[in-house]
């Protein structure tokens, strides 16, 4: 089996599920080359009124954005438009995406059916009658190529596709700068000053010779103030962080200056990195995820994307074509039950030093977790191929599309490669 990257295993993933012959290659090599378009449930669209009424009050945008991550897309929007708006799901930079978007505020809508920013393209589809919400994502839509594969035979690849394990990607790691589930466990464990540290000065071998600098210089609080006037413009966290510092904060209220989205960001990946483990472990001492067993969790499949409630699997009585296994993921309402993935979540949490009640931070309510449910398999669907090395395929929301290309491709380095 190909060895597992040095980055993957940081991040929990510390295995292939697929004995595919790899192609190497890379991704994201230019924008045009990572496409993704949101799948949403159609009762959403079909409710849709041209004009704005007394029931139909929330204008739905279709975003299309380029070169832009789209936590940054909304501020751009909201700065240049002065548009409020809200989405359902947060999309890579490295990629031409489209993604919904709604208002909360009635009558928020832009005068105009089509408006622009400079990374955004916006089109008002027409007026809802209660704004966006998650439960209206039913999945992404990927188009992606892949340059200089070694070869593009995948034939072999699609009979094992279903084995791929629904493990988070890097991204939700902070990519080449795998910080973001590290401030999360800080925060968990209480070390708040210790989480604002690692924000700051923890650095990667993929960090350039200027940012190696500033955050080596960041270790000294003394040179705060120098510090704020180096920092580029693609340090914006680190820039509202350390200035909270320079003006007298402790360290939960310089947390708090970071926006709600990227500080709940912390926790999630902390869980996820802890999710990973689980699904790396299960794997590793030959668990069959494929097939439901006694005392596991399972989801009721509902729809090719869309899973239901969660039931515990009887192997006496239960028919498994309608229930794929799910994970428990670490948070405040985490039980240890006697299912073989919470006896290896217990276990991690252990090793950690962490437990169930430690993901209720009365310090930072709002980044309490309570825990919830994942699909151990990546659960693709519609995996197609073109032999000028192009892939399409789709996945349920809150899965990663690199998941599946690092079975395929199983890259050297993964962050050279584009991940």
């Amino acid at each position: 089996m190909k060895t597992v990257p040095k980055i993957d295993r940081l991040a929990g993933i510390e295995c292939y599920c697929t004995d595919f012959r790899e192609i190497g290659g890379s991704i994201k090599k230019d924008n045009e080359g990572f496409r993704v378009s949101e799948i949403i449930n159609e009762s959403v669209l079909v409710g849709l009124s041209p004009v704005q009424d007394n029931l139909h009050k929330y204008p739905l945008y279709l975003l299309e954005k380029k070169g832009i991550d789209s936590h940054h897309a909304l501020v751009e929007i909201r700065k240049d438009l002065g548009l409020d708006l809200r989405i359902m799901g947060m999309k890579d930079a490295k990629a031409i995406t489209k993604q919904y978007a709604s208002s909360m505020r009635i009558g928020n809508a832009h005068q105009q059916q089509l408006c622009k920013t400079k990374h955004t393209f916006l089109e008002l589809k027409g007026f809802t009658t209660r704004p966006l919400g998650k439960e209206s994502l039913l999945g992404n839509e990927f188009s992606i190529t892949i340059y200089d594969a070694k070869h593009f035979e995948m034939s072999e690849f699609k009979k094992e596709v279903e084995k791929v394990a629904n493990f988070y990607g890097l991204q939700r790691f902070g990519s080449e700068r795998l910080v973001t589930h590290l401030v999360g466990r800080e925060i968990v464990k209480r070390n708040f000053k210790k989480a604002a540290e690692l924000l700051l000065s923890y650095t990667t071998e993929y960090d350039s010779a200027m940012s190696k600098e500033i955050r080596q210089k960041s270790l000294d609080p003394k040179n705060y103030r120098n510090i704020l006037k180096q920092l580029p413009k693609g340090m914006d966290i680190e820039y509202q962080l350390m200035n909270a510092f320079v003006n007298g904060k402790e360290p939960i209220s310089a947390l708090r200056s970071i926006s709600i989205n990227i500080r709940r960001l912390f926790v999630h990946a902390y869980q996820a990195y802890i999710f990973n483990r689980c699904l790396s472990n299960a794997i590793a001492n030959g668990e069959n995820l494929l097939r439901s067993s006694k005392n596991d969790l399972c989801f009721e499949v509902e729809g090719p994307l869309t899973f239901g409630r969660i039931r515990k699997f009887n192997s006496t009585t239960e028919q498994e074509t309608r229930l794929t296994p799910a994970l428990r993921l670490a948070g405040y309402s985490f039980q240890s039950g006697k299912g073989r993935f919470e006896l290896i979540t217990k276990k991690i949490m252990d090793e950690e030093n962490v437990t169930p009640r430690d993901f209720y931070i009365k310090e930072m309510q709002e980044l309490s977790n309570q825990g919830g449910f994942r699909q151990a398999l990546l659960c693709c669907r519609d995996f197609t191929y073109k032999s000028s090395s192009g892939i399409s395929f789709k996945l349920p929301k809150g899965s990663y599309a690199t998941t599946l290309l690092r079975e395929i491709m199983k890259p050297e380095d993964p962050v050279k490669a584009g991940f």
